[in-house]
C-alpha cells in the first residue's frame, strides 16, 4: 500500500493560518494560552497542538459576554471530520423555489423572528444548520424565492452562523493575500501577481547570490526569495533594508530549515555599505585613535585632581552602537557586525541580481548597488509610483549600464465560478504598483 504523505503537526511558537469559509488570518500560536479573534468570535488555541495542519475544527460556546457591540462569545475548538461538512441545502433538504422574484418586496417583515428570538437562538443551538433551519422556517418569502436568490440567503446566513474553521500551514501565496487584504500599505500594495512577477523576472535559483533591498513588506518579499531558492542549496541571499532591524513576520511563518534561514543575511543598507568601502581602512583608524587618546591621558594626568573634577562634566549623550559595550560582557563581535562582514565578502565577488522595492527615489539607491551586480544579470524595481520608475529609466538609459529596459504595469482580474453565473467579481483590486525591469552590462 502507498504510504502516507507526512504532514506536518501544529507546534508551540508556529505560525498558522485560519480559515473560516473564505476569511483566513494569520496567527501565531505562541502559548496553550494563546486565543484568537474572529470579529465577535474568541478561540481558544491549546486543541490545536500536535494536530496535522489541515486539520477542520469545530467552534463550540464556551461562554458568553455582553460587550457594546454585542455578545462576545468564546470558543474551544473540537477536532472533527470533513465528512460534517455538507451544503446547507441538502442538511436543510429543499427543494421547491419560485419562479422569479417580482413580488418580493423587501420591507423588513419577511421574517417573523426578532433579533431577541434570534440571539436566544444562538445561545440554544450549537449547530449553524438548526439556527439557518429556524430562519428559513419563518421567512415569508424564501419559498418564492428562485434558487439562485435562495443560495444567496443561505450563504449569507451561513457565512454569519458557520462554526467550522480550518487550520492551514502558511504559505507565500496564502499571506500575500491575507496582508494585501488586511493592510496593502504595509506590503506597498504588492498582490501575489506582482510578487510572482517579481520572483520570474529574477531568476532566483538554487545557486548563485542573489541581492535584495526592500523598505518595508512585512517580510514577503526576502520570504518568496528565500522559499525560491529551496533548502539544501547553495544560494544566498543578501537581504539589505534602511532601518535597524529588518521586517521577518513573513519569513518566520513559513518555518524554513535553519540552515535556509541562515542563507539570509539580513543587514542595514547604509552600514554594510560603510564596511565594503571602508572596512580595511578600520584598523588603522582604531590604531590613532588608541594612540591619541594615550598622548591626551598623558597630557591630563599632569593636572590636579581639582582641576580634573572640576573638568569632568556628566556625559547624557546616549552612547552610538559601534560605542555600545557587548551585552552580559561578551567578547567577540556582535550579530550585526559579523552580518555586515559576511555581505561584505558577497559584494566584492558581487551579485547575480538585483532586486528593489523602495519607498524612497529608487535612483540613488540604485547607483549605489548596481556596480555590485555581475554583468548580463537581471535588475528587478518595485514602485507604487511610475513617474519615480520613469525618472530611474531615464538615468539607467542614459548611463548605458542597463539594457532592455521596460517599465510594466499589472492588472488583475478574479472571476467567480459558479454554474450557470460565472462572471468577474464585483470588487477588485485595480493596480498592484509598477515594474521596471532590465539587464546589466559589462
Amino acid at each position: 500500500m502507498p504510504s502516507k504523505p507526512n504532514i506536518p503537526s501544529i507546534q508551540l511558537g508556529d505560525y498558522i493560518v485560519i480559515q473560516r469559509q473564505k476569511y483566513t488570518k494569520l496567527q501565531k500560536f505562541g502559548s496553550l494560552d494563546a486565543t484568537a479573534t474572529l470579529g465577535k468570535e474568541h478561540l481558544e488555541l491549546k486543541s490545536l497542538l500536535d494536530q496535522p495542519y489541515g486539520s477542520t475544527f469545530k467552534m463550540c460556546v464556551k461562554e458568553s459576554k455582553a460587550g457594546k457591540r454585542g455578545a462576545q462569545r468564546q470558543h474551544t475548538l473540537e477536532l472533527v471530520s470533513e465528512n460534517e461538512l455538507r451544503s446547507i441545502r441538502d442538511v436543510l433538504n429543499i427543494s421547491s423555489s419560485g419562479a422569479d422574484n417580482r413580488d418580493i418586496s423587501d420591507n423588513g417583515e419577511a421574517q417573523a423572528l426578532k433579533s431577541e428570538d434570534i440571539e436566544q437562538l444562538r445561545e440554544e443551538c450549537s449547530e449553524s444548520s438548526k439556527i439557518i433551519e429556524k430562519l428559513v422556517e419563518n421567512s415569508k418569502t424564501f419559498h418564492t424565492r428562485t434558487e439562485y436568490s435562495q443560495d444567496k440567503y443561505l450563504l449569507k446566513k451561513e457565512k454569519k452562523y458557520f462554526e467550522f474553521v480550518q487550520i492551514r500551514q502558511p504559505s507565500i501565496r496564502l499571506m500575500a493575500d491575507i496582508f494585501h487584504r488586511q493592510d496593502a500599505e504595509k506590503i506597498m500594495g504588492i498582490r501575489v501577481d506582482t510578487l510572482s512577477q517579481i520572483i520570474s523576472y529574477s531568476g532566483v535559483c538554487g545557486f548563485g547570490s542573489y541581492l535584495l533591498y526592500e523598505s518595508g513588506t512585512n517580510g514577503l518579499l526576502p520570504a518568496a526569495m528565500l522559499n525560491s531558492i529551496g533548502a539544501a542549496t547553495d544560494a544566498t541571499l543578501v537581504h539589505m533594508h534602511p532601518g535597524n532591524v529588518p521586517q521577518k513576520q513573513a519569513l518566520l511563518a513559513l518555518k524554513l530549515p535553519l540552515e535556509q534561514q541562515q542563507r539570509c543575511i539580513s543587514v542595514n543598507l547604509y552600514s554594510v555599505l560603510r564596511e565594503f568601502y571602508q572596512g580595511d581602512r578600520k584598523l588603522d583608524v582604531s590604531i590613532a585613535t588608541e594612540a591619541a587618546d594615550a598622548t591626551q591621558t598623558d597630557e591630563n594626568s599632569a593636572t590636579t585632581s581639582e582641576e580634573q573634577t572640576d573638568a569632568v562634566e556628566p556625559t547624557t549623550k546616549k552612547p552610538k552602537l559601534d560605542e555600545s559595550p557587548n551585552l552580559n560582557n561578551r567578547s567577540g563581535p556582535l550579530r550585526w557586525q559579523v552580518e555586515n562582514k559576511r555581505a561584505s565578502a558577497l559584494m566584492h565577488e558581487k551579485f547575480d541580481n538585483l532586486v528593489m522595492a523602495a519607498k524612497e527615489h529608487p535612483t540613488n539607491i540604485v547607483e549605489a548597488l548596481l556596480p555590485l551586480v555581475k554583468p548580463s544579470r537581471p535588475i528587478v524595481i518595485f514602485s507604487t509610483c511610475k513617474e519615480l520608475l520613469q525618472e530611474t529609466y531615464m538615468e539607467l538609459k542614459a548611463s548605458g549600464k542597463v539594457t532592455n529596459l521596460h517599465v510594466t504595469s499589472n492588472w488583475l482580474r478574479t472571476y467567480q465560478i459558479l454554474p450557470n453565473r460565472t462572471h468577474p467579481e464585483v470588487n477588485m483590486s485595480g493596480n498592484s504598483g509598477y515594474l521596471l525591469t532590465g539587464y546589466t552590462l559589462s
